[in-house]
């Protein structure tokens, strides 16, 4: 893993979650672990309304956590309602937390290559609908990352599950003097509770 992203994880891996987070985030741990404890694949689909901020957040985090406690066999996603576009500041943020992200095109919808690990495959990321060709059909859980999701999607074809697991937009704070500052604690605040979510997965083998 990247120096830099590694001093990040290192930097939230003592946060300490309240204990309604807490509760929040077990029935992620529990679906993560029976996936495991049954050897099958972990697919984790994140969706927010426009899938351009929160839901690529937790998306990144979650496959970088899962490399970091040596979880296999998993894949993560997202979506939106709708598409639109990923917000650059999105990608700025990951970069100052240690990613490194090429962008692929430039399009109206750029798609990006976000890297965690100079010998990882690079997590592909673009606005798109939570039930895109890109985006697994079935046998998936829904993590749903926004209010607005939650409430205009009761269902999700295909979701084995579906979980509520919201944070608070940045965009409120866009074009702020404290935008900067309010993305990088939302970034480290999904990255702080997904770091929760996989250091209490029990893996037979952490390689």
């Amino acid at each position: 893993m990247f120096q830099n992203l590694t001093t990040t994880i290192e930097g939230i891996s003592n946060t300490t979650l309240s204990d309604e987070r807490k509760e929040i985030l077990q029935a992620l741990i529990d679906y993560i672990q029976t996936k495991i404890d049954t050897q099958q694949p972990i697919r984790l689909n994140f969706i927010c309304t426009h899938n351009s901020r929160r839901s690529h957040l937790s998306q990144i985090w979650a496959q970088t956590m899962a490399f970091h406690f040596g979880i296999k066999n998993i894949f993560c996603y997202s979506g939106g309602t709708e598409a639109t576009a990923m917000f650059p500041k999105v990608g700025e943020t990951l970069v100052n937390q240690g990613f490194q992200i090429q962008q692929l095109n430039s399009d109206k919808n750029p798609v990006y290559a976000v890297k965690y690990d100079e010998n990882e495959a690079a997590i592909i990321c673009f606005s798109k609908t939570f039930d895109d060709a890109f985006n697994p059909n079935s046998a998936f859980a829904a993590i749903m990352t926004c209010s607005s999701a939650d409430a205009g999607c009761p269902f999700i074809a295909g979701a084995e599950k579906r979980l509520p697991i919201r944070y608070n937009d940045p965009k409120a704070f866009d074009g702020t003097n404290v935008m900067n500052a309010k993305y990088a604690e939302r970034s480290l605040e999904i990255a702080s509770e997904l770091y929760y979510v996989f250091s209490k997965i029990n893996y037979p083998v952490r390689l």
